[in-house]
């Protein structure tokens, strides 16, 4: 499901934390006031790189970015802390700079990027940032004594090369984590569509932050604003397409409304199914891929509505004829294909009344199934809270389920409706 941005207040930074993210943000905020605390007792190494670093972290958390699935990422940012990290020499000269301060120069440059999203009322990913810095403290730790002890370009190319791979896996993984428990989808699912919501992302990032490394090392701190430039490209490029992603998803929400507007449906069902749909899909393992598909099909699925001269009482197409409904799914199918963009969910929709057993045709496609069964709970219940009212109604679709419906859906609809007792 795409999630849709979050803009938080700053006085709800907390909000929406579980266990596991604020262990990151309370085990960030240990490490960064120690290395603080151990800068400012201490005279720093190389003042003038700390301080171009940390200028250019700042920036990179200045035009952060979010992608699709709700994902807040700083590429140049985090190419910056990764080649202070990396850092083995400058001009020449070598650099010395501990962990700690890597640690501290980073943290100051990420606090300095945040403020001017505080002064315009919106606030940082504590868990987010958390993350990205114990990576780098991580990545820190375990370089710079390498870095320190003179070997060989050679080796510490491929230490850098490790380090940076070693960063972009751990950075999913927790990710994934994360994130299976706050959806409630199984891990092995969750860690796939990390990878591919992070993989590119990531390569460009730490390809990135390794020749700003040893660029630096040759022509000195200039070699910033000469390499910067790659990342700079692909984070426009992430942006625009995190921005048609939005704007499909935004109309489409908005085309859903026009059957509730024109009467044709119970205001708010689109959205129900919508949220059902998904919860469903969760439950049965699908792809965050197919589940954005499942959402554009779920919030379209009754606009075949449009076409009928008198509305169904209620909307309720799962009291429709079986003719009926095979007219409303096949015009609303029409009507998505002419987007020339959604030919697979007009797929989906064309096929969500078909019954789950046929002599005549396959199985309809799992998203088609899972509209099925959510659309004809909706349809009898409605906004209702009553959960006797619900649980007869999962009893009725199970009855049916020996042919109209896939008994493994509804069985992942009553799991779904178990789990989000306040409709969607």
């Amino acid at each position: 499901m795409e999630e849709r941005p979050a803009h938080r207040h700053p006085g709800n930074l907390w909000q929406g934390l579980d266990t596991l993210q604020l262990l990151l943000v309370a085990l960030a905020g240990l490490v960064v006031l120690v290395a603080v605390t151990r800068m400012t007792t201490a005279s720093p190494a190389d003042p003038e790189a700390a301080v171009v670093f940390g200028v250019l972290v700042a920036l990179g958390e200045l035009f952060r970015m979010v992608m699709p699935g709700n994902r807040e990422v700083a590429p140049i940012a985090t190419a910056g802390a990764l080649g202070y990290a990396l850092l083995d020499t400058v001009g020449g000269v070598p650099a010395h700079q501990s962990p700690l301060q890597v640690v501290a120069v980073v943290a100051i440059g990420m606090f300095a990027g945040s403020l001017p999203h505080f002064a315009v009322g919106g606030a940082p990913r504590l868990d987010e940032m958390a993350r990205r810095l114990l990576i780098i403290a991580l990545v820190a730790l375990c370089f710079r004594p390498v870095a320190d002890s003179g070997l060989g370009w050679g080796p510490v190319l491929v230490l850098m090369g490790c380090a940076v791979v070693a960063s972009c896996f751990l950075d999913v993984t927790v990710a994934a984590v994360i994130r299976s428990g706050a959806v409630r989808a199984r891990f092995g699912i969750v860690l796939r569509d990390e990878i591919g919501a992070k993989l590119p992302l990531c390569a460009a990032t730490g390809a990135t932050a390794m020749l700003i490394a040893v660029a630096t090392s040759v022509m000195g701190l200039a070699a910033l604003l000469i390499f910067t430039a790659p990342i700079l490209v692909t984070q426009f490029a992430f942006r625009r397409y995190a921005g048609i992603r939005a704007t499909y998803l935004q109309t489409v929400r908005a085309l859903s409304r026009v059957t509730e507007v024109g009467g044709y449906v119970e205001t708010g069902h689109s959205r129900r199914v919508s949220g059902l749909s998904v919860a469903m899909g969760r439950e049965l393992g699908m792809s965050e891929e197919e589940l954005l598909e499942l959402e554009y099909a779920a919030l379209m699925h009754d606009i075949g509505q449009l076409s009928l001269g008198d509305p169904i009482p209620g909307g309720a197409t799962v009291l429709a004829s079986p003719r009926e409904q095979r007219r409303i799914a096949e015009l609303g199918a029409e009507v998505i294909k002419q987007t020339g963009v959604l030919d697979r969910v007009a797929y989906i929709v064309e096929r969500q009344c078909d019954p789950y057993r046929s002599a005549d045709q396959p199985a309809p496609p799992l998203a088609s199934r899972i509209i099925k069964a959510a659309n004809a709970y909706d349809d009898l219940v409605g906004d209702s809270t009553d959960r006797d009212r619900g649980a007869a109604v999962l009893e009725r679709l199970r009855l049916d389920s020996a042919a109209e419906y896939d008994p493994t859906v509804v069985e992942a609809l009553g799991r779904a409706v178990d789990r989000h007792p306040v409709r969607f």
